[in-house]
């Protein structure tokens, strides 16, 4: 599961940036990144893969200076866990940067139809063709926020979306479609935050305005104005969250093993987007030195309660991958 984290305000940006994608890693990641834009309008990404603290050692060699920043933290799903794969994403110009949670399950034609147009891109994700449409709509003449607000019609699936330009540094577009994880503004003096978790809001604001499906937020440090994606104008239903930090990890269980519990569809979901391809279907393993056909049996590991489940999946193997399994 990916965590976003934005911030505008008067501070620098990168350590409250990193900090909230810290309080994001228990969703799990592969990849992160951060963006960074000065008041001069000049944006800078840095990003790698693997643990946060590669991307905290890259900070620490090549530093991020400016006051708006968006972050994330990637569970891979098309393309590798590389450092070119990881989020934030520039369009062509290098002045469009998203981050982005979900599946654009009609990439492959709409990345055909921008190479087409003489877009180039530079990673094997989805995700990047999002910051190229926006692009392409700015150049026609569109505001930011349409700008993004028609890109978002364009894209198949359920997706959460931050979005910043760097013409205009103190603007973050933030956009929920279906469900693809949440998206809440959190409210400060001076400053405003966006995060797809409370747990990397709380210790900085208590007063939060969550994104319903359908929604987009144009956030800037005095506050934000919130549209349906029609455009329709509609007031922030601001919350205050009575819960602490460690609560709202939780995600309203009663502890961290229901959590887990509860959490395991998602999980195993996680895994397999990464590796299945539906159309064409496909599996890819780059772990493994070799390729499914060359599998000749599958061995299941588990202890404690996680036998019973080794040998459902033993079973299951033997039915529908036609493979020899034990457990």
């Amino acid at each position: 599961m990916c965590g976003i984290f934005g911030y505008l305000g008067y501070q620098d940006a990168a350590p409250l940036v990193l900090a909230g994608l810290e309080r994001l890693a228990y969703r799990g990641y592969d990849s992160a990144g951060v963006a960074v834009i000065d008041r001069a309008g000049h944006l800078e990404v840095r990003k790698s893969a693997g643990k946060l603290a590669n991307l905290t050692t890259l900070l620490e060699r090549e530093p991020l200076s400016g006051s708006s920043g968006l972050g994330h933290t990637r569970w891979a799903t098309h393309g590798a866990p590389t450092d070119a794969n990881a989020h934030p994403h520039l369009d062509g110009t290098g002045e469009v940067v998203v981050v982005h949670n979900g599946i654009v399950e009609n990439y492959i034609e709409l990345k055909a139809r921008l190479t087409a147009g003489g877009h180039e891109f530079t990673s094997a994700t989805d995700t990047e063709i999002i910051p190229h449409l926006i692009q392409e709509l700015l150049a026609r003449g569109h505001s930011l926020p349409e700008a993004v607000r028609l890109a978002a019609a364009e894209l198949r699936g359920a997706h959460a979306i931050a979005c910043m330009h760097a013409g205009s540094p103190e603007t973050m577009i933030a956009l929920r479609i279906g469900n693809a994880g949440g998206v809440s503004v959190g409210f400060g003096s001076g400053e405003m935050f966006v995060a797809s978790d409370l747990p990397a809001l709380l210790p900085l604001t208590t007063s939060v305005a969550p994104l319903e499906p359908g929604q987009m937020a144009i956030v800037t440090p005095e506050g934000c104005e919130m549209l349906e994606l029609d455009g329709t104008r509609i007031d922030a239903v601001r919350q205050t969250v009575a819960m602490s930090p460690i609560a709202a990890a939780k995600g309203g269980h009663r502890h961290f093993m229901l959590k887990e519990i509860m959490e395991q569809p998602e999980s195993a979901m996680s895994c397999l987007r990464s590796r299945l391809t539906f159309t064409p279907p496909s599996v890819t393993l780059d772990e493994l030195p070799f390729g499914p056909a060359d599998i000749e049996r599958v061995v299941f590991l588990g202890m404690g309660t996680t036998q019973y489940a080794t040998r459902v999946g033993a079973r299951m193997m033997e039915q529908l991958a036609r493979l020899p399994a034990t457990a």
